[in-house]
């Protein structure tokens, strides 16, 4: 079955939603916008019509929203809102814990607890398993790990059978994902050693949040297009959620600003 046919489901499975989303991020980019997004919004049309199905109220309304726009842009959270898909699964895209940049932070230093910058396969399962927990949710061990493989492929994107930071937020959507504006302005490792140990003022080994606060405003000052000075307490509460009791240490840091591995 193609990706065409699985948009005439009644229902979709994770597998089928995988595939979807595979087939129309043709550019793996991690995102469907442009022509993308426009064959998306033709081909989910023509599918519900040749199964015999009205689009939904939620199809209707992203429609409304989308297959005008050229500058139209979602990601994996925004298609899983509109895709009949099966229920469970759905629960990692609706999950009140994820609402924010902040809770994802926060989420993140709780199952990268071995602080090395990824989180395997099995840390992701017991962050799947604790969402459902979360939602009072129980299913199969053999199902909650078919969802973590198809996460793991799903989210992947450099397919090194792990998850750094930017690949997870994925599960943010678009418009909450503060990390994308940070994709611009990373640095090589010498640059990110250099500017670490410049606004470490006091060279205690980690940035404590007045710290942060100079390294962002000059970020933003040089990086204009990409960074917004009026958002910098954003910026700024998000990154120090990374932090151990307002100790940014250096690894944690990296995760933002550091485009190689330190």
């Amino acid at each position: 079955m193609t990706a065409e046919t699985h948009l005439q489901g009644v229902e979709i499975s994770a597998a089928q939603f995988f595939e979807i989303w595979h087939h129309y991020d043709s550019d793996g980019n991690g995102y469907m916008d442009g022509k993308e997004l426009q064959n998306f919004i033709q081909e989910l049309q023509q599918a519900r019509k040749k199964a015999g199905l009205d689009l939904t109220p939620e199809m209707k309304a992203f429609v409304d929203q989308y297959g005008k726009a050229t500058d139209g842009k979602i990601g994996i959270v925004e298609l899983a809102q509109i895709l009949p898909t099966e229920e469970n699964f759905l629960l990692f895209f609706r999950c009140q814990q994820l609402k924010s940049s902040e809770d994802f932070m926060q989420t993140w230093r709780k199952y990268d607890s071995d602080h090395s910058g990824f989180i395997d396969s099995e840390e992701l399962k017991s962050f799947l398993k604790d969402l459902l927990q979360k939602a009072n949710k129980q299913i199969e061990d053999s199902k909650l790990t078919e969802y973590t493989e198809i996460m793991l492929r799903m989210f992947d994107a450099n397919n090194d059978g792990k998850l750094e930071l930017t690949e997870l937020a994925r599960l943010l959507p678009v418009q909450e994902n503060f990390l994308i504006k940070f994709q611009g302005v990373k640095m090589c490792a010498k640059e990110f050693n250099k500017a670490f140990e410049m606004y470490d003022q006091d060279g205690n080994g980690y940035i404590d949040e007045n710290e942060l606060d100079a390294l962002l405003k000059d970020l933003c000052e040089k990086n204009k297009k990409e960074l917004d000075i009026n958002n910098l307490a954003t910026y700024k509460k998000n990154i120090m959620a990374l932090s151990d009791g307002g100790k940014l240490y250096r690894a944690e840091l990296a995760l933002i600003l550091c485009a190689e591995e330190n």
